[in-house]
């Protein structure tokens, strides 16, 4: 957790699992002069997401590390962890990655995740994607959004940073509302990187309070 404002370009780890969506809209952001970023180091679970493909045509540093090649969550945390600190990162931030990882002590606090729902409904383990708005949808519930929290251990359940909300109307499907969701997350995720960059972030206890 930063406790001084940085003055340069903040190093930014991202794990993916599939086409990309959230690390190309923080791209989009630095190249709008809204997010002061530096290319990002890009992990991806799998060789075959259409992520990896864009993020090396990018120029970006990328690595796959496949849950399947090791024993237990452990020894792929630490792989993982292993090449962000190679990287020197400062922040990670899970942008649709879907394996449960263990964040070691000196990454607590520095590792971000964004969940299409308002935490804590429709969240945790086999919530993720679709499934979310589907379930969102069949339950009837009239308001949702998305989150952003610190990662601890478990799916979904670290401190909240900020959240970002949606209406639910009567003829939304999945789709329809994975749209909605999705232009909220877009400005959410780089508003909480940016909070984070500016020190503006302080966890106390399960709760985010952002400073003034």
């Amino acid at each position: 957790m930063l406790t001084e404002p940085l003055d340069r370009p903040l190093k930014l780890g991202v794990l993916i699992s599939g086409g990309g969506t959230t690390l190309k809209n923080l791209i989009a952001e630095q190249e709008a002069g809204r997010l002061e970023i530096a290319a990002p180091q890009v992990i991806a679970s799998r060789e075959d997401c259409g992520g990896v493909t864009w993020a090396r045509e990018q120029g970006f540093p990328v690595d796959v590390i496949s849950r399947g090649n090791y024993p237990n969550t452990d020894a792929f945390s630490a792989a993982i962890f292993e090449t962000l600190r190679h990287a020197d990162v400062d922040l990670v931030t899970l942008a649709g990655f879907l394996s449960l990882i263990h964040v070691p002590d000196d990454f607590l606090g520095r590792v971000m995740n964004i969940h299409p729902s308002l935490i804590p409904a429709f969240c945790g383990r086999g919530y993720y994607g679709h499934k979310v708005h589907e379930s969102v949808i069949e339950r009837g519930v009239k308001v949702s959004g998305c989150t952003v929290h610190f990662a601890d251990n478990q799916y979904d359940h670290g401190p909240i940073i900020l959240q970002r909300s949606v209406c639910v109307s009567d003829d939304d499907t999945p789709d329809s509302l994975a749209a909605k969701v999705f232009e909220q997350e877009c400005l959410a995720y780089p508003e909480a990187i940016r909070l984070y960059a500016a020190a503006r972030l302080n966890v106390e206890g399960r709760r985010v309070r952002i400073i003034d």
